[in-house]
């Protein structure tokens, strides 16, 4: 089979590899699926530079969408020819869907709804899943304010929408006007411009002087400081999914404890069992119900790879990057 792989750590353009892989086969369990498409996410990017690799070689990308065409041993024979997203598909193993097949347990390839086509499906596995399971931490967000640090990127445009039909009031950071535009046509009521906008002082404005009721974070190292100077209001939550560097982040205790403040972390690749199913079975029910919209901000053929990880790291482009496989 054609797929992508590399076998050391570095830039896109010296480590990736475009070749030919042995088409895997199903083991006990474990369905095949020949993919359609695979969603690029910036942790693609991040372990490619520096996770160090625990095999000869890494196909990279946990997301994708294809076709079951084959099963193995224990899978009911009616699954074959089932269109379907896949999940961690690279996560803690050497095999992701940047290729024309992959293998893997059957519970990780998830029905996905004729409506929904494969680029769709390809960024439901991170983009789709963090975002549900951060409103889920969230709460009853019903005429709450909430803050959603990078309201346009591929999460947080999915978080907003969610937000929106939850019936919360969505402020929104975003990097650009094109990105604010993008952000409000998903629902943010407001969009502030954390590189040059005194975001603090905005939301203070926007609440009244006492601060949003919850923040869903992608960059817990602003966002940390910025609660330390009252952005999220005393018994308020913060829903954290991720950070910019530096990774070790000073935190101020006084304000968290004086203001009772909840923090809630969750990694989405490592999701328990109780709280994946659930986020499975509602996000393919607003898929069915064509309840979110996608965005598709760039796609690269197979052999086009190092330019799809370019352009995620670039963090130029609005909405999901996908790579269409052909066969």
């Amino acid at each position: 089979m054609k797929a992508v792989w590399y076998e050391r750590n570095g830039g896109a353009k010296e480590v990736l590899i475009f070749g030919d892989l042995p088409t895997p086969q199903p083991a006990e369990n474990e369905v095949r699926v020949q993919l359609f498409a695979s969603g690029v996410n910036p942790s693609d990017v991040k372990s490619r530079l520096a996770r160090p690799l625990q095999d000869p070689f890494i196909v990279p990308h946990s997301d994708g969408a294809g076709i079951i065409d084959a099963i193995g041993q224990g899978v009911d024979p009616a699954r074959l020819g089932e269109r379907v997203w896949v999940w961690n598909a690279q996560w803690q193993r050497s095999m992701g869907t940047s290729a024309q097949y992959v293998c893997l347990p059957s519970e990780q390839a998830v029905h996905l709804p004729d409506s929904t086509s494969f680029q769709e499906g390809a960024c439901m596995g991170i983009p789709g899943l963090t975002a549900l399971q951060a409103v889920r931490i969230a709460g009853d967000v019903t005429k709450q304010t909430v803050l959603v640090t990078g309201a346009s990127s591929a999460v947080g445009h999915y978080v907003t929408q969610m937000l929106k039909r939850l019936g919360a009031n969505v402020i929104g950071t975003v990097g650009s006007a094109a990105k604010a535009a993008h952000a409000k046509e998903a629902g943010a009521d407001n969009c502030l411009f954390y590189k040059t906008d005194d975001v603090v002082a905005q939301v203070k404005d926007l609440t009244h002087g006492k601060g949003v009721d919850t923040i869903i974070d992608m960059d817990f190292s602003t966002t940390i400081s910025w609660i330390a100077q009252g952005i999220l209001r005393p018994h308020g939550h913060l829903v954290c999914y991720g950070s910019n560097p530096p990774l070790e982040v000073p935190v101020m205790f006084r304000p968290l404890l004086f203001n009772s403040v909840t923090v809630s972390f969750f990694l989405v690749y490592d999701l328990p069992v109780q709280q994946r199913g659930p986020c499975v079975q509602i996000l393919n029910r607003m898929l069915e119900n064509k309840q979110l919209k996608h965005t598709i901000g760039a796609t690269f053929a197979l052999q086009d790879t190092v330019e799809a990880h370019l352009t995620v790291e670039s963090g130029k482009t609005i909405g999901n990057v996908v790579i269409d496989i052909e066969h």
